[in-house]
């Protein structure tokens, strides 16, 4: 087990048994950095930790190995929606602020299993590898 699947794995209120969804916001190698300079990567984080107090837990991690499409952000859902048929919904290029205050209405209402995201949002979702998944999963 590589140190971010142990890091992700014995996160508070990561993997399928979350109570509400979790909200893991990419900071490592490009993402949250100067290389992406169309946003203010503090700003985006505090913007969500409020917008979603309550809702979901946010946590950062390292980098998750989808570099070309930094900033990302991954939505796992909550046990609800888990059960309703809900999967991790991972998120690319998210790079202004409408896009971040979508994910965070989105996720307020429900998220993945629980609410349909809103259709502007199938722009920034992607499939990550296998490998990539089983990682953050694990």
């Amino acid at each position: 087990m590589s140190k971010r699947s142990r890091r992700a794995a014995s996160a508070p209120g990561a993997g399928a048994g979350a109570v509400r969804p979790t909200v893991t916001v990419c900071r490592g190698c490009c993402c949250g950095t100067p290389k992406v300079s169309s946003i203010d990567h503090a700003a985006q984080l505090r913007d969500l930790r409020g917008a979603l107090d309550g809702a979901a837990t946010v946590r950062v991690t390292n980098c998750l190995d989808a570099c070309e499409r930094a900033n990302v952000i991954v939505v796992q859902p909550s046990t609800a929606g888990r059960r309703a048929g809900g999967r991790p919904v991972w998120l690319g290029l998210v790079n202004d602020h409408d896009a971040t205050a979508d994910i965070a209405t989105w996720i307020e209402s429900g998220g993945p299993g629980v609410t349909e995201p809103p259709g502007i949002l199938d722009l920034y979702a992607f499939s990550p590898s296998h490998r990539v998944r089983a990682e953050l999963d694990e």
